[in-house]
């Protein structure tokens, strides 16, 4: 079965290659950066086979109509001061051996400006945007400026998703206004609604008794109803949400109106495993750093004490611990690969299974919507950015068994792997990513 799960508008690519930009296309703009050159990255992303790159647009920022200390928050996005987690003692920076969060900073630029550039440049080079807000998960973190975080959060939850879908419907006016719709792949309320702080998204809570009932602050608009806002707007565009981990095993609990499925696919397992055993996404854990990470940090690793920590908002805007900052900066990534190769061997049937099987459920979930699917993220985890697991010869292959389950079952787009970008080390394997972008653009 190789037809699609649900028709694509025509003016679309009949199947998307798609490079996970996230916020790091404003994030990691410094001189000499990733994205510092808007037309580098887009013509390394197209010399590696992708016509697609999602991206978090930043929409609460640019057309949320906030205000922070009496100043538009629109204000503060046209001199956006990028920080990153900050500057870390001995040198250095906080999350510089993470991935996302290895952001070095000390710049400013004009978020807004930056949004259209990136639009003219995808233009330039053939490449559809897939768009997506990572704000109420972590994009506000790497501002220097607290203000930013403090302003969304400031909503009431229960008005979150109106909030959103206002603030779309706004930058979707102003995207058109400029020449770009037909450059607009997707449109995704929010990334990970299940890994966010975000009310519930159906607008429903279950009893005890298992029965729904509708959630507190009920009278403004649950996320369904915000797509479904959105859809009725701009029946032209797909529009959506995404979440980290799908109900697979009881997809029927997804709310009818999403205009596509838009899901990930992550089988952590023996990285899972891993990462129990230190003890590395706790926070507050007594006696950190356990005896099992111990063994796997560099012989120069400060203590935790000595290394200090990022600003406190900073934790509190997104969704990362400061020991996996401190484990992540001090591992000897060499060690941390060894143990996953050495300990792999019993989890490789399940982490291909659930692979498989997820790509599956999400597939004919779409196929019984009638809506487009897409992969947008996986295919095993968080690893750290210096750890090659992933990137290697087991990390490929569960990305390609992704892969061509995806294309089997009628999936439209999908990631090669959420590392496969500007800003990671995957970003060299060119031969690869080519190899397989070839391969997606070639199925029926």
């Amino acid at each position: 079965m190789t037809d699609l799960t649900g028709a694509v508008p025509a003016h679309l690519p009949p199947r998307l290659t798609i490079s996970l930009w996230d916020f790091s296309w404003y994030t990691r703009a410094e001189p000499g950066g990733p994205f510092a050159d808007l037309d580098r990255a887009f013509a390394e992303t197209v010399e590696r086979g992708y016509n697609a790159v999602r991206i978090c647009a930043a929409p609460l920022l640019l057309f949320g109509e906030l205000s922070h200390d009496g100043r538009p928050l629109a204000s503060l996005a046209r001199d956006l001061s990028i920080e990153g987690l900050g500057v870390a003692p001995g040198g250095g920076f906080y999350g510089q051996g993470t991935r996302w969060y290895d952001v070095p900073g000390d710049y400013s630029l004009d978020v807004g400006a930056r949004l259209l550039e990136l639009f003219e440049a995808a233009s330039r080079h053939g490449v559809v945007v897939i768009l997506a807000s990572w704000e109420y998960q972590q994009s506000p973190a790497f501002a220097r400026s607290s203000a930013w975080f403090e302003a969304i959060h400031a909503v009431p939850e229960a008005s979150r998703y109106e909030l959103l879908a206002a603030s779309w419907n706004r930058m979707l006016e102003h995207l058109t206004t400029a020449g770009h719709r037909d450059t607009i792949a997707m449109v995704e309320l929010h990334n990970e609604v299940d890994f966010s702080l975000l009310p519930d998204f159906a607008g429903v809570t279950v009893t005890r008794a298992g029965s729904p009932e509708p959630a507190s602050g009920s009278h403004a608009l649950s996320g369904i109803q915000a797509v479904e806002r959105l859809r009725a707007a701009h029946p032209d565009l797909l529009v959506t949400a995404s979440w980290g981990k799908p109900p697979h095993l009881a997809m029927h609990q997804l709310p009818d109106g999403l205009g596509a499925a838009q899901f990930h696919v992550y089988s952590y397992g023996v990285l899972d495993a891993l990462q129990q055993r230190l003890d590395i996404r706790s926070e507050g854990s007594e006696g950190f750093p356990n005896a099992a990470l111990r063994e796997l940090l560099r012989p120069d690793a400060p203590s935790p004490a000595e290394y200090g920590r990022a600003d406190a908002w900073k934790f509190e805007a997104t969704v990362v611990t400061d020991q996996m900052i401190y484990g992540y900066d001090q591992l000897d990534a060499d060690r941390w690969d060894t143990w996953l190769y050495e300990n792999y061997g019993p989890y490789r049937a399940v982490m291909e299974r659930e692979i498989e099987s997820r790509t599956i459920a999400i597939a004919e979930w779409a196929r019984w919507k009638g809506v487009p699917a897409i992969i947008g993220e996986g295919w095993i985890g968080y690893t750290p950015l210096h750890g090659t697991f992933e990137e290697g010869p087991i990390g490929r292959s569960l990305a390609e068994l992704g892969i061509r389950t995806a294309l089997e079952h009628g999936v439209w787009g999908v990631v090669l792997c959420s590392n496969a970008a500007p800003h990671h080390p995957m970003w060299a394997d060119v031969a690869w990513q080519r190899r397989l972008t070839a391969e997606i653009l070639a199925h029926p």
